[in-house]
């Protein structure tokens, strides 16, 4: 029976209260009422019976970034916030990987490290990407080095070199995982977007799967892309990996909905949706119970 998926809308993991009362069934907490998060839309929303192991009994409330808006994005530092602080309580960590020039899956969003790091002041150089890069040398930079607090302090911006302690400095995935796996005794679960494309994206999945073997939580993580051809290539190679869709099928969802349409065939699990600006400006409002009771309809997870 479905009541809630999950919600990941926020850069930064909420406070244990919000996320408690966000934890409640679809009756009293709606996550996509066609009036937003009114408790009074919650009727819309139909209970479909289900095998889906990603369509909760309950609202999962997910880290974007791994907390990002509160401490430097995809950062050690970040995630320790998430899961040593009392007044944070999250289910899922969301997090993205870029492969470097020597095979290492690193934590990064952007395509290149010049938003984050001090990266021009150590390289000389603007547009420096991760994958023209050994780990090593990204591991010289301070990630937190344009992090922004909301009063506008930058409380890291001058640490360069040695003074950069380490939960600031680029980070594995296997170090990301090791940490929460020991942190969390085994109970989060993971959204993990790697953002390389072709060859080097298809090569990125081989590495990130050995990974989540080796750890036993294959079954514990959705893996995202927006490339279709790595979607296929996931699709092909790993049919035990579940994976979220990309923005091509997210289009051809939203078309099939509007439609009503009886023939869609769903192309995976779980179905990740935009539901903030720039999209619901643009006229592309996902959060809608409409949308939503389709995804339940054909047996897919919902994450906005």
């Amino acid at each position: 029976m479905q009541k809630g998926d999950f919600n990941y809308g926020g850069d930064a993991a909420r406070n244990q209260e919000e996320s408690r009362a966000e934890k409640t069934p679809c009756r009293s907490y709606c996550a996509g009422g066609t009036g937003g998060t009114d408790p009074g839309h919650c009727g819309q929303i139909q209970t479909y019976d289900t095998q889906n192991p990603y369509v909760l009994e309950q609202t999962d409330i997910s880290g974007h970034r791994s907390g990002g808006g509160i401490e430097p994005e995809e950062t050690l530092r970040a995630f320790k916030n998430c899961a040593e602080n009392p007044d944070f309580s999250i289910d899922v960590f969301e997090f993205d990987l870029h492969v470097t020039k020597d095979d290492v899956l690193v934590l990064l969003h952007d395509d290149t490290v010049d938003r984050t790091s001090d990266s021009q002041q150590v390289f000389g150089e603007k547009d420096v990407r991760p994958e023209n890069k050994t780990y090593d040398e990204l591991r010289q930079l301070n990630m937190g080095a344009q992090f922004e607090t909301e009063s506008g302090e930058k409380p890291y911006a001058n640490l360069h070199g040695d003074q950069v302690p380490d939960d600031l400095r680029i980070l594995r995935v296997e170090d990301a995982l090791d940490y929460l796996i020991a942190q969390g005794k085994g109970e989060y679960k993971y959204i993990i977007e790697i953002k390389n494309s072709g060859d080097l994206g298809t090569h990125g999945v081989d590495l990130l799967y050995n990974i989540m073997k080796e750890r036993g939580i294959i079954d514990r993580v959705i893996f995202g892309t927006f490339h279709k051809e790595v979607s296929a290539y996931v699709d092909a190679t790993y049919k035990d990996m579940t994976r979220s869709t990309s923005i091509a099928e997210v289009a051809e969802f939203w078309a099939a909905a509007l439609r009503n349409d009886e023939n869609y065939t769903p192309p995976c699990k779980v179905l990740q949706i935009p539901y903030c600006a720039p999209y619901k400006n643009l006229g592309f409002n996902l959060g809608t119970a409409t949308v939503i009771n389709y995804a339940h309809a054909h047996d897919m997870a919902v994450q906005y």
